[in-house]
């Protein structure tokens, strides 16, 4: 039986589906990544990104944190793709349990998808910092150069986790108990070199692991099953 075929034959057998994805699976829907060729690590900016993207660069530098971030982080027009909508389909039919999810741009909700994990917050949702008036990312988008609460005059900052901030206790509980119960765990678009959210798939029990990703992992000789073909492509023969 060929990979794909493998991976149909687990799908229509599994009950308790997890996926557990990163940027790759944004990419066919026009959002770049971090570390591929093309990535944002890659590009040219004033400072490097992971420093842009860092709590003490945008406590000290707000107006370059939200250059970038306008430019770069908030694919407001982005549509999901077919692993997003198939994700979603699944939920619905009872046979997904959770995504657990890297990316921040609503693309699984925008789906569908109700169950969704984002290890590292949302541009959808966005807070004053002085008195945590939530706002829309149209509200960021819209006041450049800089976001300030219309009620207090504080700086609004998005619900996202930046670099020197740690992740959110009650979504990696949730993730974690996710990924124990699941009869099939589907990993794509992920390089999974970043901790702490890579770690979590230790705490898969089964024996159906499918790694979906364009480059080699530190889990492929752990993975039951590699596919390499884009992640929308595989999902869309599903």
């Amino acid at each position: 039986m060929d990979t794909m075929e493998t991976l149909k034959s687990w799908v229509d057998e599994a009950r308790r589906i997890v996926f557990f994805g990163g940027a790759g699976v944004s990419t066919e829907s026009g959002i770049p990544d971090f570390r591929s060729v093309d990535g944002l690590y890659h590009q040219k900016f004033d400072y490097p990104p992971e420093q842009i993207l860092s709590a003490s660069f945008f406590w000290g530098k707000p107006e370059s944190f939200y250059h970038f971030y306008r430019e770069k982080m908030l694919p407001l027009d982005a549509a999901p793709n077919a692993a997003h909508d198939k994700l979603a389909q699944w939920e619905r039919e009872g046979k997904l349990l959770a995504v657990v999810t890297q990316n921040i741009d609503g693309l699984h909700q925008k789906a569908g998808s109700k169950k969704v994990y984002e290890l590292h917050g949302s541009v959808h949702r966005n807070y004053c910092t002085k008195c945590r008036k939530f706002f829309g990312p149209e509200y960021i988008r819209d006041h450049a150069p800089l976001p300030m609460c219309d009620e207090c005059g504080g700086l609004i900052k998005p619900d996202v986790v930046l670099y020197e901030e740690a992740l959110n206790d009650k979504c990696i509980n949730g993730a974690v108990d996710a990924i124990s119960q699941a009869d099939l765990l589907i990993v794509g678009g992920t390089s999974l070199t970043v901790y702490p959210a890579a770690g979590l798939i230790r705490y898969y029990r089964g024996n159906r692991l499918v790694l979906v990703n364009r480059d080699e992992t530190p889990y492929d000789s752990e993975a039951n099953l590699v596919v390499r073909t884009p992640i929308g492509e595989t999902f869309a023969m599903l």
